[in-house]
Formats: structure tokens, C-alpha cells, sequence
């Protein structure tokens, strides 16, 4: 009597609350799977990206800028009019990041945003002037 028990006890029972669950964590498990796969091929295709610092942001925003000013082209694309009021917003922004950073840069960053603010600067009042 006390065998029949624990093979009752042992019996796995399978009802449909139980499928729908197991089929809804296989889906999940594809979908990640799907989105992981999707990511490996982006960075096989342009690389990991690079760790987000200071001096990556400051880049960003001149690069931006530079772009709106017509001083960087896209390949295979015509030649743009510089766009001012952009070019202007972005040294805006980056005029922001100095101002708000002030006694907060170590040397290093502190140099990398004055210098590249002067930089764009120049070019704003070449491509202006």
C-alpha cells in the first residue's frame, strides 16, 4: 500500500494552465534569443561601440555641428547649404555642458571642451562671415 502511494505521489501531471505556461517561456526564450542574435550581427557589422565618456559626448556635439555647417559630407550625397541655426545649437549645447561642468572637469576634459568649442567657434564664423 505504502509503494502504490509514492507512485501516485511520483505521477507528473499535465494539465493545459501548465502548456500554456511552458509555451509562453519558450516564446520569451526565442524572442530573446532573436534580439541577442540581432545585436551580435549589428556589432559584427560596425563593432561594439565605444564606452560613453566626456570627450565622446563633446565629440557627438561637434561632429553635429560640424555636419550642420557643411565642413562634413556624407559620402555618395551632394553638397548641403550649412544650416546656421543648427550649427548655432549645438555650440549652444556644448557652451551649456561648459558652464553647467565649471569646477567639476578634471584637466584633461576641461581642455578637450575648450578646445573643441573654439575650434567650432571658428568654423561657425568662417562658414558665417
Amino acid at each position: 500500500m505504502a509503494e502504490e502511494k509514492k507512485k501516485e505521489e511520483k505521477k507528473i501531471i499535465v494539465d493545459e494552465d501548465w502548456k500554456k505556461e511552458a509555451q509562453k517561456e519558450k516564446e520569451i526564450l526565442a524572442a530573446k534569443e532573436k534580439t541577442e542574435k540581432k545585436e551580435e550581427e549589428q556589432d559584427k557589422r560596425t563593432g561594439p561601440l565605444p564606452k560613453g565618456n566626456f570627450a565622446a559626448l563633446i565629440s557627438t556635439l561637434t561632429t553635429q555641428a560640424l555636419f550642420s555647417l557643411g565642413l562634413l559630407q556624407i559620402k555618395g550625397q551632394e553638397e548641403r547649404e550649412p544650416d546656421l541655426a543648427l550649427a548655432k545649437y549645438n555650440i549652444d549645447m556644448l557652451e551649456t555642458i561648459e558652464e553647467k561642468t565649471k569646477g567639476n572637469l578634471s584637466e584633461e576634459e576641461k581642455k578637450v571642451l575648450e578646445n573643441m568649442l573654439n575650434e567650432i567657434r571658428m568654423a561657425y564664423v568662417k562658414s558665417a562671415g
